[in-house]
């Protein structure tokens, strides 16, 4: 039996790329820490290829009707449907969430193909008739041409598809960079495009690590460039593509607090804060990370989190029953690991060790389980850092004023949420917060396809969030055209009933 780790190519042009690549990575699955892929590297010769092949793309696709579009969106939307369980067992096999978190992506990542499948009606412009005499004015809505969607490891099938669709509806052609760490799921998702009937060339794949994005960001055919990922990251993105005159929306980090007010109910509020902090093994840059429990709840909502963390069942994503799996790098769970110790140092109590958690999964899998930190301060790097891992950390405020001052203290604006029973006090927190994305008892308050993602502050670098209406605006640029018409023309007969084309 070969054993041996498969080529994991880029896809340029309609098809796996057959060049030669001069770097490659290696793929690892999690769960058992075996490398199982080789993916190529791209260098700048490999990011101008795609994006050449792309620009001579987009010069046919811009000029395909909506009609057309729409067939080829709604015959990808059936085909990610349809093999939508073995997108996510690709998913679990790269980045190690477990099977159900990882259809839970791929559900997502499918409401937003869906959203973009009616872009005839979200591509309409405005028309005034007689502006001035005789004189009509009405807007247009066209495409940039060659655009960049670097996406992240988290979310390896759902954060390219909140880009991709919305980008090819709008008569775009892409350039996909995905995260080294996970990158199969983009290749299959570039598959399924093109047995939906895409023309090749309209999305491409290329793998790689920084001298791709700075290729991308450089090349003077690249117009726009959607990113997501760390806020240090997000920021070096955005300040380098604008330098070079791109269109940039940069996602970054977050540190997403849960306020719990007195008159909240504690068993809901437990509930949200496990599952909302150790969801994907905490790699979500929606994640709570930190609960802000108000004065006097602070030593029951502790209790009643901690009886939950202890139940949860860490262990190999494939395995029936198991809710957390692991981290998705050796590197990255010692990263984590490491904020433990600075914790206890920094004076912060250890209430739950994920260290010790029991873990159903080979002993070489990259393990770190469920970690609960009480009477945790703003000082500390506990609360300072973005950790992205299972580590929630306890905060305790004296009254509503002092937790909503501690959330728009912090320099992250990503989401928040707020669990009471009091609709004034809700009210009233959504409106006070700093926050682009704001849940009421709802903890992870990411939006449904047809509002758009993004966050304030340090989470987000430029004008446009991420899909829905905010993602049609950023993948297009507006015309308008003022006309006079002195004399109306008259076409032929024709009994037929009009047709699209």
């Amino acid at each position: 039996m070969n054993t041996a780790p498969g080529r994991i190519p880029h896809w340029i042009g309609g098809k796996p790329w057959d060049g030669a690549s001069a770097r490659s990575g290696d793929v690892h699955d999690p769960a058992t820490g075996l490398v199982t892929g080789r993916v190529d590297l791209a260098d700048e010769s490999t990011v101008d290829e795609a994006v050449a092949v792309a620009r001579e793309a987009f010069a046919q696709w811009r000029d395909s009707s909506l009609a057309r579009r729409t067939t080829v969106l709604f015959g990808f939307r059936e085909l990610l449907d349809a093999r939508k369980d073995e997108l996510a067992a690709i998913v679990t096999a790269e980045h190690g969430k477990v099977l159900s978190d990882a259809g839970g992506e791929v559900q997502r990542a499918l409401e937003a193909a869906e959203f973009a499948c009616g872009i005839p009606h979200l591509l309409k412009g405005g028309f005034s008739e007689n502006a001035s005499t005789g004189v009509d004015v009405y807007s247009l809505r066209q495409p940039l041409g060659v655009v960049g969607v670097i996406s992240p490891f988290n979310f390896p099938a759902m954060v390219p598809l909140w880009f991709v669709p919305n980008a090819i509806a709008c008569g775009n052609a892409v350039v996909l960079k995905p995260s080294e760490k996970d990158p199969s799921a983009a290749n299959f998702i570039a598959s399924l495009f093109a047995e939906a009937g895409l023309p090749d060339g309209v999305l491409n794949v290329v793998h790689g690590d920084k001298p791709a994005v700075d290729r991308l960001l450089a090349h003077p055919d690249v117009k726009a460039v959607s990113f997501v990922g760390s806020t240090p990251v997000a920021r070096y993105v955005y300040e380098t593509g604008t330098r070079h005159g791109k269109r940039v929306q940069a996602l970054g980090g977050a540190k997403n607090h849960m306020v719990v007010l007195p008159d909240a109910d504690l068993d809901l509020a437990a509930d949200a804060a496990v599952s909302a902090g150790f969801g994907s093994a905490g790699e979500r840059c929606m994640a709570i990370s930190v609960v802000v429990a108000v004065d006097p709840v602070g030593d029951e909502l502790t209790s009643k989190i901690v009886s939950r963390v202890e139940r949860l069942r860490v262990g190999d994503g494939r395995r029936p029953g198991c809710e957390m799996g692991p981290l998705v790098t050796a590197a990255h769970r010692d990263r984590v690991r490491s904020y433990l110790d600075a914790g206890v140092a920094e004076g912060a109590s250890l209430v739950v060790d994920g260290r010790l958690h029991a873990v159903d999964g080979a002993a070489e899998g990259f393990w770190l389980g469920p970690t609960l930190f009480d009477h945790v301060g703003t000082d500390m790097s506990l609360y300072r850092d973005e950790i992205f891992g299972p580590v929630l950390s306890v905060l305790r405020a004296a009254s509503y004023d002092e937790a909503l001052d501690v959330v728009n203290a912090n320099p992250y604006g990503n989401g928040t949420a707020v669990f009471t029973n009091d609709g004034g006090a809700a009210r009233r927190f959504q409106h006070e917060v700093e926050v682009g994305m704001v849940g009421v008892n709802v903890p992870i308050p990411v939006p449904v396809s047809y509002y758009s993602f993004g966050g304030w502050k340090d989470s987000l670098f430029g004008d446009s969030h991420a899909y829905g209406p905010d993602g049609v605006h950023f993948f297009t640029r507006t015309k308008v055209v003022t006309g006079r018409w002195l004399d109306p023309s008259h076409g032929g007969v024709n009994l037929g009933f009009p047709r699209n084309a």
